[in-house]
């Protein structure tokens, strides 16, 4: 159900014609299968200055996880929600004391909690308004969109990490 315009929904380059729920229910088997890849003596490894170490994009993708829930709920849950943003930068700080398979863990259960109120809430729900305070007005199904391509482009990261 890709109705997100890339305007709305900055990810969506990522996505291209694959469904955006196949994609997010995919996302946790490929981010552990990823890890054991990279393996642990190189998943705490930055690939280059200032770039995040495959770790510390695994504890992104877990606290992205609580802030997209946190969206959907409040879309279903309010008329015309205004979506709080947030500064990944500063939310990163804790990250390289935090383990990977921590991360996983985080992540796995999160998103099969997010993926089941989804399943239930897509169709009924999916033309609900809500307003990205930077990028304008959008829907329950934009915000499925945007973490499907989120999730796209840190897999596309950790692949490139795997070798």
């Amino acid at each position: 159900m890709t109705t997100a315009p890339s305007t709305l929904n900055p990810y969506a380059k990522f996505v291209g014609e694959q469904e955006p729920l196949a994609v997010i229910a995919a996302t946790s088997d490929r981010l552990q299968a990823l890890a054991a890849k990279i393996g642990p003596e190189k998943i705490a490894v930055a690939p280059a200055p200032e770039k995040w170490s495959a770790s510390e994009i695994l504890c992104h993708l877990a606290d992205c996880e609580i802030a997209f829930g946190f969206r959907l709920r409040q879309t279903l849950a309010e008329d015309n929600h205004l979506i709080q943003p947030f500064d990944q930068e500063k939310w990163a700080a804790p990250y390289g004391s935090l383990a990977a398979n921590e991360a996983l863990t985080a992540f796995a259960a999160l998103r099969r909690w997010n993926l089941l109120l989804i399943q239930g809430a897509l169709t009924e729900f999916g033309t609900k308004s809500v307003t990205h305070p930077e990028r304008g007005a959008m829907t329950f199904a934009t915000i499925v969109d945007t973490m499907a391509g989120h999730d796209l482009n840190h897999i596309g990261q950790l692949e490139r990490m795997a070798g």
